[in-house]
């Protein structure tokens, strides 16, 4: 009992110039329980045959009105000097309209993206109504003959692929995702092997919105409404110049889809049901 009161007395003097020391001893704070339960991993696809990367396209078609909007924030590697001449890859407003309607979304986003627009991929990162989720570094084909889109070698995927992750990490992305969208979508067995060893789900889409290039925000709402089931996963784009009408589309679409009983989620919440 001495000992404790002379360690007491000691720290008192010792603390009163920061704050007043209480004059009988506080309780010790049991730590923390060593079986705290940890954040859990986002969910993933086991392997596919072979143990290649598996892919996932749509959600469970019994399991509720749920769908997921996934929004491709393209931009190659190479189109550096056209951005530097104000061509607009971003689109704010369609993130905007999202945030409006209280959409949950996932943009699959390139490595080059996040590069050019790192405030933007930042806040993305950080809005609870978003994941971000891999689209390549360089939004090069992993495959040949892909809607003209120049390729990566196959010693090369692996390397594309977690070059976009480090950029999402100086960009500010806390916690990107482990999914990940070949670019034009276009993938075979060694793309699929190639990226085995990075641990990520290949997600892919059972709804193209068709706003790619497009100038008709009537024509590609039809198509969405008209292709979206339950579970439905839609592709669509975020970036100005090569997809003018998709905040449009959004806008229409969301309430239509909302007053048909359809609940938006997000492609880790299709994969966990």
């Amino acid at each position: 009992m001495i000992t404790l009161v002379r360690r007491v007395t000691a720290a008192c003097v010792l603390g009163a110039a920061l704050t007043a020391c209480a004059a009988t001893p506080q309780p010790v704070r049991p730590a923390p329980s060593a079986t705290t339960t940890a954040p859990s991993a986002p969910p993933t696809l086991a392997p596919g045959p072979g143990g290649l990367t598996p892919v996932f396209k749509n959600g469970s078609r019994t399991h509720g009105r749920t769908v997921a909007l996934t929004f491709d924030a393209d931009m190659t590697a190479d189109q550096g000097a056209r951005a530097a001449a104000g061509e607009h890859f971003d689109n704010p407003g369609l993130i905007a309209a999202l945030r409006a309607l209280k959409v949950r979304a996932t943009v699959f986003m390139t490595g080059r993206w996040a590069e050019q627009y790192p405030d933007q991929a930042r806040s993305l990162g950080r809005d609870p109504l978003f994941e971000v989720a891999n689209h390549s570094y360089s939004h090069y084909a992993f495959t040949g003959d892909c809607y003209g889109l120049p390729t990566v070698s196959g010693d090369r995927m692996r390397a594309d692929v977690e070059r976009a992750y480090a950029a999402f990490r100086r960009a500010g992305v806390p916690d990107a995702r482990p999914y990940f969208r070949f670019p034009g979508g276009c993938y075979d067995r060694r793309a699929l092997k190639a990226l085995t060893p990075v641990g990520v789900t290949a997600v892919q889409w059972d709804v193209v919105s068709g706003d790619a290039f497009a100038t008709d925000a009537e024509a590609v709402t039809r198509q969405v409404l008209e292709g979206v089931r339950p579970g439905s996963v839609v592709v669509m784009h975020c970036t100005r110049s090569a997809a003018p009408t998709t905040e449009r589309v959004v806008r229409e679409v969301v309430p239509e889809l909302r007053e048909r009983g359809f609940r938006f989620v997000k492609v880790s919440e299709l994969i966990g049901s």
